[in-house]
């Protein structure tokens, strides 16, 4: 009898390991390692990089964990961020594909001078469906979440503030992308392209007059401290803008069970993408209030210097389209279908 008990319990202990093991199969932990390049306190860590980290974390009842790395604590350059998601260095990141010029042409589009609107939120909403229809290919190699703008690029410099287009000519002037520093060449400035990081050095040393970057990326950068005058043009288009995606390398969306990738896939797309422009919103109202705290000159252009600006960016927007029929796209489509987007009529 006691062999017959022996038996029996064993047998019930098999089938709770087995439970057990179910269990922890389906609760299975993951820990995503995701990067981006600035401050945690800049608007878009701050507002919607950690937000959406610890929805993703709460959504998946914790059995996901995302860590997230600022300043490129992982290692390599932010102009790299697109390769180190792609090869799995990481397994997600913040990418800026203008930060290597040419290889993401369709996406310089939506970057074209007085392209979008002031509102960095209507702006990444337009971004997503822009995406959707023509650049799916161009990021065929990582998964996307989002694809969102920040808000209007503003010009901070040294010195007194532009007044008037003339102003530009022979400032050396940090540039974000292809499209800004086109835009900046033609205004009679010296473009220097830089990511965001060497900003500060660059003003400090004296390499760069000034640059154009928006507001809420000004605290972070000490512009309050490094530049005297901060300039916007008029109307509800922005000067320039830039255009962001939010990824994961594939591999690692793809190891995720099927609960925990419907968690990433519930905190993907327009909603998200419209939350990420909404933080830069944010923080561009903040790091405006903070310049001008500072004492530092808070100016717009009037309307007939802004006009002249946009002459000189539709000659900026001809060029481009020009350029990338070369490259055998279509450009003039492309332009198109980006103000459309803005507009809210492309389908």
């Amino acid at each position: 009898m006691s062999f017959l008990k022996t038996i029996v319990a064993s047998a019930v202990a098999f089938t709770a390991s087995l439970a057990t093991f179910s269990v922890t199969a389906q609760a299975q932990e993951v820990t995503l390692r995701f990067q981006h390049f600035v401050s945690p306190q800049s608007a878009n860590p701050k507002y919607f990089i950690e937000p959406w980290a610890r929805k993703v974390e709460k959504d998946s009842n914790g059995r996901i964990k995302v860590e997230i790395y600022p300043f490129m604590q992982l290692g390599g350059a932010a102009k790299n961020q697109y390769d180190l998601v792609r090869d799995g260095v990481l397994d997600g990141g913040w990418v800026i594909p203008g930060y290597q010029p040419g290889r993401f042409p369709e996406a310089e589009a939506m970057e074209l001078p007085f392209m979008v609107t002031k509102s960095a939120e209507a702006a990444s909403r337009a971004a997503w469906v822009f995406t959707q229809k023509h650049l799916a290919d161009d990021f065929a190699d990582v998964h996307l979440i989002a694809a969102h703008m920040h808000g209007p690029g503003i010009v901070h410099k040294k010195g007194p503030s532009i007044s008037a287009v003339a102003d530009f000519t022979g400032l050396k002037l940090r540039g974000p992308s292809r499209p800004a520093t086109l835009l900046l060449e033609k205004l009679g400035a010296y473009p220097l392209g830089m990511p965001v990081p060497a900003f500060p050095e660059a003003l400090s040393k004296g390499v760069v007059d000034g640059g154009v970057i928006t507001w809420e990326m000004a605290p972070s950068l000490k512009l309050n401290d490094l530049t005297d005058s901060h300039t916007d043009v008029a109307g509800n288009k922005s000067l320039y803008n830039l255009y962001f995606i939010w990824a994961m390398n594939r591999d690692s969306y793809a190891a995720l069970p099927d609960d925990l990738r419907a968690v990433i896939d519930a905190n993907s797309g327009a909603e998200t993408s419209a939350w990420a422009g909404r933080a830069h919103d944010i923080g561009d109202t903040e790091g405006r209030d903070l310049m001008a705290a500072s004492g530092n000159q808070i100016a717009t252009l009037g309307q007939t210097e802004t006009d002249e600006i946009k002459a000189l960016g539709e000659a900026v927007i001809q060029e481009w389209i020009a350029d990338a029929n070369a490259k055998g796209l279509d450009g003039q489509l492309l332009v198109d279908d980006a103000r459309s987007a803005v507009a809210g009529t492309l389908n």
